[in-house]
């Protein structure tokens, strides 16, 4: 009596972790957790807050290429310019071509916006050089821009340091409706 009740035991046991185990397996991922998780990683990697409906498609590809040296007419990770690097994002990212090499000709190409307006994506632009424009950024969110400076490659800034406030020509996006995003970075 005491072996059929421990066999009954083990058989309901036996049967119970198998059920655990295949309703488990069934129910999909959570991908706004892994997303929230990636965001929150990154926030800490880049050394402010992003925006929780931030791209996490761009912040994996900045990822790979900050630090990358620059190089003037540059487009690869051996070295890279603004425009260049600007080109490459929202192509990888966005799936868009920007349609033009420099940062003088993709601003006269976007709409322009107060920078009040400012979200992630839109395109940051300055003159440094001669009045005209001559530098390009991307947008991330709570006033940081990612660029590939001259002097330290790609690196993240901050749009209220000195030297850029100085030089701040404007900003710019693509007229609305041509495309949206969703955080994973896929064109709707």
């Amino acid at each position: 009596m005491l072996k059929s009740k421990l066999l009954l035991l083990m058989g309901l046991l036996l049967s119970l972790g198998a059920w655990a185990q295949t309703s488990f397996q069934e129910e999909p991922a959570d991908l706004g957790f892994i997303d929230n998780n990636k965001i929150a990683y990154y926030s800490q990697e880049f050394g402010f807050n992003l925006p929780d409906s931030g791209s996490v498609m761009l912040y994996d590809t900045l990822e790979n290429w900050l630090g990358t040296p620059y190089r003037f007419a540059g487009n690869c990770e051996k070295g890279i310019d603004c425009s260049g690097f600007v080109n490459m994002l929202y192509d990888r990212v966005y799936g868009r071509k920007l349609g033009a090499r420099n940062s003088a000709e993709i601003y006269s190409q976007l709409e322009k916006i107060d920078t009040d307006d400012l979200q992630q994506g839109d395109l940051v632009f300055f003159r440094i050089r001669k009045n005209r424009i001559s530098h390009i950024g991307l947008y991330l969110g709570n006033q940081k821009f990612v660029h590939a400076s001259s002097s330290n490659g790609v690196i993240i800034s901050d749009m209220n340091e000195p030297y850029y406030k100085k030089y701040f020509a404007g900003a710019g996006r693509h007229k609305p409706n041509t495309f949206n995003m969703t955080s994973q970075g896929i064109i709707e």
